[in-house]
Formats: C-alpha cells, structure tokens, sequence
C-alpha cells in the first residue's frame, strides 16, 4: 500500500523533520492569506489562445450570435403589406427592392435587418413600433364590416347551394345501391375508351403562348386566351375560328364560360368572363367582339376566374394577394378577401355553390364558406406554389396543383390531404376534374355512363397532358404531343374530348381514336 506524503519515512534528526513540517504548514496558510483565486486561472487574460483556437473561438461565437438573431426574428412583428415593407426599408436606409425580389423576399429581408440591429432594447423598440401599426395583422382571423349587398348576396347563395346539397347527397346514397360488378364494369369500360385516347386535332391559336382554354357548356366551342391579350372562340368540329374577343391590352390569365352558355343563355346575354394581367375582368356575348361591361378593381394582375354555379357571381384571383367576388348584373364587388400571405393564383368554386378554394404563391390554400365569410379549411402540404383548383363534382374532394410537381387530393370531411399524386416531371400548370354533363333542373341522373368525377386530367411544364383515376389515382393515360409547356387543360361536359393549350402557341384535342366523327 501506498503512503501518504507525510507518512513517509525520512532519515535525519526528529527536531529537523519537525522544523520542515512547520515551515510547509506556514507556507500553505501564507498562500491563502494572499487569495490565489481558481476562477482567476480560468480567466482569458491569464494566457494566450494559439491561431486555431482562436479561429474555433470566434465560429462558436458567430454560432450563438446567429442563433440570438434568429431567435429576436422569430419575435418581430413585420408588416405584411408590400408598400409599409418598402417605406420601412427607405427608413433603414436599405434598397426598396432588389433585382427579381418578390413582396415575400422583400419582408423577409426587412425581418433579417430588423434581427440584426444592435442592442436588445432597439430591436425591442423596432418591435413595439411594428406591433403598434399593425395591430389588425397580429391576429391570425380578423372580420371587417361587408356591404347590404354582400349579406343578401350570402343569404342568396345559402338558399341556393342548400337544395343542390341535398341533391348531390340522394344522388351519392343511389350510386351506392347499385352492384359492385356493374360499378366495374362500367369503371373498366372507362379506363379502356381513356386509354385509347390520341391527339385528334392541334390547331396553332396566336402568336405568343396560350395561358388558358375552356370547354363550353354544350361541349361545341372552346375558348383561348392568349398572352397577347386576344381571346378566342373555336368549333370542336372542326377547329376553326369563330370568333376573336378584343378588349384586353395584356397577358389572358383565365377564361371562362357562364353555366348557362349555350344551353339555355341566349347569344345576346353574358356568356363569357376573362381576366388578364391589365386588372380588368371582362363580360362577354356571343354576338360581338368587344366587351359587354368590364369589371375594375383589382390592383395587380389577374391570374385566374371562376363562375359561381348558378352564373350570377364571378370570382378571381390576383396578384394583389386578395380575390374578389363580383356581382354580374350590376358589376359592382361584393367582397375583397384577404387571407394569403402572397399573390393569390388560383380559384375554384364548389358544385353546390356554398365553399369556394382559393391558392397562392405562399403555397397555402383555404376553402371559404361563402354562406358566412369563414375560413374553413386551410391547405398545408405543397412545398411550393398553388397553381391550379378543381372541385370533384361528389362536392367533398378538391385537388390542387402545384410548383412542387405533385397534385394533392383533400376531403373536407376529414380536413386533410388524403392522397399526393407525384403527377409530373416540372409544376402542375392546371388540373380539371371531369364534371359530367350539366344536370336538368328537376332530374337526378344515376346513369353511370356519365362516369362524373371519376378521372382527371393534369397539364404540366414536362409538356405532358395526364389522365389519372379518381379511384385509386393511379395514371390512366400519358399524352404527348405539345413542344413546350402546357399552360392550360379542360375536359368537354360530354365526356369525349380533352382541351390542352400551351407554350408553343397551339391548343390540341385529345379523344379517342375509334371515336366515330
């Protein structure tokens, strides 16, 4: 065993070793009487760091520094309007905008110099003064006081979509009476006539890009719009013009026919809305080539526009960050909706008339009540851009196609996305739900030739059209045929033809190739 120092032995005279004790006992009271301090051994004065410690030092701090500037971020309160973000960037002496910088960079980079002043109290300071001024935008649901207009108009749509409902809910309960045998056959039959479609007919349309195309009501015309600002009206039959739409004095960005074009509309009464990148959303008959009214309001460009089901309400989406909803016989709007924290870019009103789906640039989409004004249903999955709407006609499947290539299937019975369709090879440009043929006031159709809202179609910048089934949404049909990116699709009321518009100037008819002329 070991021995402690003062247990070993020595060799010498007691009275000497007991003198060396004393005096090693002194020396230790001596140094604690002059406080050597163990905290002062630790202190960076004390010694010096050699060139990659230092080096290691200073990333470490950067490290924490980087992390206390996104944590005093995370608790700014910026604003959200794109004009309060450039006047707030002209205070900090900063660039209004940078090359290609959207309203969305802009507001991040105004959030980065904020977290970055120095001093906790200045960026408390910055904060409070935010807080203050957009006292309304710190709230996730806020409501603002709507016109006599608006409140009849929503008690109108109430008294509207409920008999629809109520419809399309004994039309569902009778499609599930019938046999599963027969319910296969006829889905077989289905996938056999979509797997056989071919490009039937490609017609070039303008001199610049088509951005979108329509199907009228009856299945007989279709409608272009171009990113010269023309709109078009072209024969299925035949793909011949017939009739060319002046008005618009930038880029097309939606078209579409009235419900009742064609079937019980006549000619001289509004058939047609478009909107375009000038702001205005234009009415439209079949009689003459310019506008019958013209609809301002919007202060960016309008992406996209929709019917109300009963014909009597457009919407539309826009740069702005905002869609609108506007009354067609007096051409006055009804509702500015806020609620994207970027440019709102697509729009789709449901069935029965009672939700509308809206989706922007900040690749979030929201179902609105139109009943109440309420947000219903917010759509978070996409990675990136929400570019295209379509409502299934069963009323409670929406599908959404988006920048990140995937196509997303929501229920709003569960409020979730219940399939993703990995659809293309570049952005999902446009997605159509087969709709059916338009129902007869007074009739329920149970035929399952119809076959409504059992396939879709998808368009992409691959140059691809798609066919996907709404059972499984396993890919039915890959169509081929455009040199560019397709821009727009839709599907005819009668079931036989798909529409594709695209970047090369040209819209094509898909069908299918034992289809009698």
């Amino acid at each position: 065993m070991e021995q402690s120092q003062t247990d070993r032995v020595h060799f010498g005279s007691i009275e000497a070793e007991e003198r060396r004790r004393n005096q090693t006992r002194m020396a230790v009271d001596q140094d604690d009487s002059t406080g050597i301090n163990l905290e002062d051994l630790s202190d960076e004065t004390h010694y010096e760091l050699s060139g990659s410690s230092q080096v290691v030092r200073e990333e470490q701090d950067a490290v924490v520094e980087e992390f206390e500037r996104r944590a005093r971020a995370r608790q700014l309160a910026v604003p959200t309007d794109d004009g309060r973000v450039r006047a707030r960037l002209r205070e900090l002496g900063e660039p209004q905008c940078l090359f290609a910088e959207g309203p969305g960079d802009r507001r991040d980079r105004l959030r980065y110099l904020l977290s970055q002043r120095e001093g906790a109290g200045e960026a408390e300071d910055e904060e409070m003064e935010s807080v203050k001024s957009n006292e309304e935008e710190a709230e996730e649901e806020f409501f603002t006081p709507g016109s006599q207009e608006l409140l009849e108009a929503r008690q109108w749509i109430a008294k509207y979509s409920i008999p629809r409902a109520k419809t399309r809910i004994i039309q569902h309960k009778a499609e599930q009476d019938t046999p599963i045998p027969s319910l296969r056959k006829s889905r077989k039959e289905l996938h056999d006539r979509l797997k056989n479609y071919t490009n039937w007919s490609s017609q070039l349309a303008d001199d610049r890009p088509l951005a979108q195309c329509a199907f009228s009501p009856d299945s007989s015309m279709v409608i272009t719009g171009a990113w010269s600002g023309l709109c078009k009206l072209w024969s299925v039959s035949n793909s011949e013009c017939i009739k060319t739409l002046r008005g618009h004095t930038d880029r097309i960005g939606g078209v579409v026919f009235h419900p009742q074009s064609t079937i019980s509309q006549d000619k001289a009464s509004l058939n047609i809305a478009t909107g375009g990148a000038d702001s205005n959303i234009h009415l439209w008959n079949l009689e003459s080539e310019t506008p019958m009214a013209t609809m301002s309001g919007h202060a960016g460009r309008i992406a996209r526009i929709d019917f109300h089901p009963s014909g009597r309400f457009v919407g539309s989406a826009s740069f702005d960050g905002t869609w609108r909803l506007w009354d067609v016989d007096t051409t006055q709007e009804l509702l500015m909706q806020e609620g994207h924290s970027r440019e709102v870019y697509a729009l789709s009103f449901q069935g029965d008339g009672s939700l509308v789906a809206s989706g922007g640039l900040d690749a979030i989409g929201r179902v609105w009540d139109m009943r109440t004004g309420r947000s219903s249903m917010t759509l978070q999955g996409h990675v990136k851009d929400i570019l295209a709407l379509s409502w299934s006609p069963n009323g409670y499947q929406l599908a959404s196609g988006s920048a990140d290539n995937t196509v997303r299937i929501w229920d709003m019975r569960n409020l979730r996305s219940i399939y993703t369709i990995a659809a293309h090879r570049s952005l999902v440009s446009d997605v159509k739900f087969y709709r059916g043929q338009p129902p007869v006031s007074g009739a329920m159709d149970t035929d399952l030739a119809n076959h409504a809202g059992q396939y879709l179609v998808t368009g992409g910048y691959d140059g691809s059209v798609k066919i996907w089934s709404a059972d499984d949404y396993k890919l039915i049909k890959s169509l081929e045929g455009h040199e560019g990116k397709v821009m727009g699709v839709d599907v005819s009321n009668d079931g036989k033809y798909v529409v594709s518009s695209g970047y090369d100037r040209t819209f094509k008819f898909w069908a299918d190739e034992n289809m009698a002329v």
